[in-house]
């Protein structure tokens, strides 16, 4: 038995800039996330490596948790639809160690990347996605060294490992009375009268049995898989040029998340119900002529038998920043983040054994570079007591003819706010929230299925599909964490 229309769909954008997410520093998130010209102590080690070595104390720790509250909707004529989803809780720890008076060392841990989405088993891009997952972590071990009294460089290791969840119906609702319809169309057209007339009290039944799954998919599929560990880096230089103002420079590498041999699960909707309902369709299918275009038979492929292999780029950052102290009390500064989403071309998709190649995926995604605006101030209000905003400006990297439910990429603009007390010397108990609306936007996905044929010497049809509509989106992130030197 072969599939007919009900084949794997491209699977698509994992790491859209959704999941890059602003969770790595309490304080710096309530500044915008600004930190490339700003010396940070320990948390220096994610946003400017160099910044590590103008740490005052000998040891400094900071460690803290985001909760990310996210919410899209989708909308098309009289239809709309919400996602469902869990909040996520990216962390961070940073540990900094003063070696000299001009050289540090550290070792952090966050999570760059790692958010959900989902959006449900039934709804009408349910053959896109129902939900999906991506956590990504780094460890990054760091060293930092003060050339002069001026000027700082420093470079971190970055080892980054993490999980993919994604869940997409294969026969999303309604999609077996759209095949009822096209067997019907073509049975009426090509036959001679007579034979239609016998054919079609068949066809009937067995199209009221299909109608049962207009609003539910039938048939769903999970992939899951771990990526090993990836190796890059983060470098960075900052340099005072007075009392007033330093500018700064650092630089994330790209890492290619792999996951090897992911597992592959079928879920049913009612399993026993489809399972004599593909016997009827098949029966029928069976005393049909050849010639009609229809296929000889129809059925799930049997990737749960199998596993996958798959690639992510997790995109280089660019970071040029300025920071400017017009007294001790103030601090203001601004960032440009370069993000290379364009090394996000396509998604390719390997099925193993070698039985399954025949399903493998090949997804164009050809998005483009981004950046981000970034603005922050920080005002100490007592010898006790510091408070941030900040704001910043995300430019999409998806063009509209590739904008998927996955994560719907849209403009963004981050307002955020927070605060640090310091109930004892040393120790910063720090607070933060952030609000990111996006700019609602039109779009469509076109995505590519494959019908299968059972009747010689005919190859693999291939058809498209574009699922468009409008996407609205925002999130809610606020965020705790403590910080203490020795």
């Amino acid at each position: 038995m072969v599939g007919a229309c009900l084949m794997l769909l491209p699977w698509t954008e994992l790491a859209a800039e959704g999941f890059q997410v602003n969770a790595q520093s309490t304080k710096q998130a309530g500044m915008g996330h600004v930190g490339a010209a700003l010396k940070l102590g320990a948390e220096s080690m994610h946003f400017n490596p160099a910044g590590l070595a103008f740490m005052e104390e000998r040891v400094d720790v900071s460690v803290g948790v985001s909760g990310v509250f996210a919410h899209a909707k989708y909308s098309t004529g009289d239809y709309a639809f919400k996602t469902d989803n869990q909040p996520s809780t990216p962390l961070y720890a940073y540990a900094g160690f003063k070696i000299y008076d001009n050289l540090a060392a550290g070792v952090m841990v966050n999570t760059p990347y790692g958010s959900s989405i989902h959006w449900g088993d039934n709804w009408r891009g349910a053959h896109l996605v129902q939900d999906i997952a991506l956590k990504a972590f780094n460890i990054q071990p760091t060293i930092s060294w003060k050339i002069t009294d001026k000027l700082s460089i420093g470079a971190g290791l970055m080892m980054e490992f993490g999980n993919i969840q994604l869940n997409r119906a294969l026969i999303g609702p309604g999609e077996l009375s759209y095949m009822a319809d096209f067997m019907l169309a073509s049975v009426s057209q090509q036959l001679p009268p007579a034979l239609v007339g016998v054919l079609l009290p068949a066809l009937e039944p067995i199209q009221e049995e299909m109608a049962v799954y207009d609003d539910a998919s039938a048939a769903s599929v999970a992939l899951q898989g771990d990526a090993g560990v990836r190796l890059g880096f983060n470098v960075g230089a900052m340099y005072d040029v007075n009392e007033h103002f330093t500018v700064g420079v650092s630089y994330r590498s790209k890492v290619t998340a792999h996951v090897k041999e992911g597992e592959i699960s079928l879920k049913y909707a009612n399993e026993e119900h489809f399972a004599a309902l593909v016997q009827q369709i098949n029966g029928l299918l069976g005393q049909l002529p050849e010639g009609l275009g229809l296929p000889a038979g129809i059925g799930i492929p049997p990737l749960n038998e199998g596993t996958f292999a798959a690639e992510l780029p997790l995109p280089s950052n660019w970071n040029v920043g300025i920071a400017y102290r017009p007294n001790r009390d103030w601090t203001v500064s601004g960032e440009v983040q370069f993000v290379g989403w364009g090394a996000y071309e396509a998604l390719d998709v390997h099925f193993s054994p070698s039985s399954l190649s025949q399903y493998d995926i090949h997804a164009d995604k050809r998005y483009k570079n981004s950046r981000i605006y970034r603005l922050g101030a920080e005002y100490a209000a007592t010898p006790r007591l510091d408070v941030r905003l900040g704001a910043y400006w995300d430019e999409s990297p998806v063009e509209e003819d590739y904008l998927n439910p996955e994560t719907p990429s849209m403009n963004k603009l981050g307002i955020t706010a927070g605060c640090s007390f310091r109930p004892i010397d040393r120790l910063s108990v720090d607070f933060s929230f952030s609000y990111v609306t996006g700019f609602g936007r039109d779009g469509s996905y076109t995505d590519e299925y494959m019908l299968m044929k059972t009747i010689p010497n005919l190859a693999p049809e291939y058809k498209t599909r574009v699922f468009g509509g409008h996407y609205d989106a925002y999130a809610l992130m606020p965020a705790i964490g403590i910080s203490y030197g020795f």
